[in-house]
């Protein structure tokens, strides 16, 4: 396979009353405001401070899922339609059957367990559509949210990374490693 062959296609994905797709222009107003947001400004800093401009290069760099070679989908509920947060599927890599899950939740979006919905709908999807046996989800440590999301979406947590990414805030933090197999059970908490 050549470096820039296409690994995945555009997809919708309908998990409960969750809808998640690719990135359109009608997101940008959304992805402009979650930008602001105080905790994606310091967890997911490529995400920080989107201008109109862009939001605009964001959607459409991702709405072909970057040429094929990682998977973004907006999250919305169903009934409200509005933009709720986004999972992306990053860093596949089919010789060893693993992936990477990143995500984040808009202020507005938190608390209706729509990041477990959406991190278990991506993570069957890639294991059916894609084939992988693994995928992974790392958080900053001070990220307890995002501990837990890993925890109700059946990833286990294999251990810490000391001083291995650089947030926003500048700062190196420690990183959790969860990851999930596809022979593991949905979720190891009954949620």
């Amino acid at each position: 396979m050549e470096l820039l062959d296409r690994i995945v296609e555009p997809t919708e994905i309908v998990a409960g009353r969750y809808q998640l797709r690719p990135p359109s222009p009608r997101d940008v107003p959304d992805v402009m405001a979650m930008s602001l947001d105080e905790d994606v400004r310091l967890w997911n800093p490529l995400a920080a401070g989107a201008d109109e401009e862009k939001a605009h290069a964001w959607v459409e760099k991702w709405a072909d899922f970057n040429g094929g070679q990682t998977a973004v989908f907006c999250v919305y509920e169903a009934v409200e339609g509005r933009l709720l947060g986004m999972v992306s599927l990053h860093k596949i890599d089919l010789e060893h059957s693993m992936g990477e899950l990143g995500y984040r939740i808009a202020p507005w979006g938190r608390g209706r367990g729509a990041a477990t919905v959406a991190v278990r709908a991506v993570t069957d999807w890639a294991f059916g559509a894609l084939g992988l046996i693994r995928m992974q989800l790392i958080h900053g440590v001070e990220n307890p949210a995002s501990c837990r999301v890993a925890e109700k979406s059946g990833f286990l947590l294999e251990g810490t990374m000391r001083s291995s990414y650089r947030y926003g805030d500048g700062k190196l933090h420690d990183e959790h490693m969860h990851a999930r197999l596809v022979t593991d059970p949905v979720s190891l908490f009954g949620v």
